[in-house]
């Protein structure tokens, strides 16, 4: 793992992709939410607590899972929003 996936800073609000890194088994997200995209709600020493939906029997719920540094990175899913809004 490279020194600069812990330089990394997050932020409340920042989107996140959650991809689950075998080679740290600690603060591992469960595999249902590996790729899944969402919103960080908290930030501590080690992790980061991140709001993700998952459809159960026809509804969608919000879940909240903290889950290490190592398996989460910042998403680009903002990027061409952001582009148009500034245009």
């Amino acid at each position: 793992i490279g020194l600069s996936r812990y330089l990394i800073n997050y932020k409340k609000g920042d989107y996140v992709d959650l991809i689950a890194d075998g080679s740290v088994t600690k603060g591992m997200p469960y595999k249902f939410y590996h790729g899944k995209t969402g919103r960080v709600f908290n930030v501590t020493k080690h992790s980061v607590g991140v709001v993700v939906t998952k459809s159960v029997n026809g509804r969608i719920i919000p879940k909240r899972v903290h889950v290490r540094i190592e398996h989460v990175r910042k998403s680009a899913c903002r990027e061409k929003f952001l582009e148009r809004a500034r245009a």
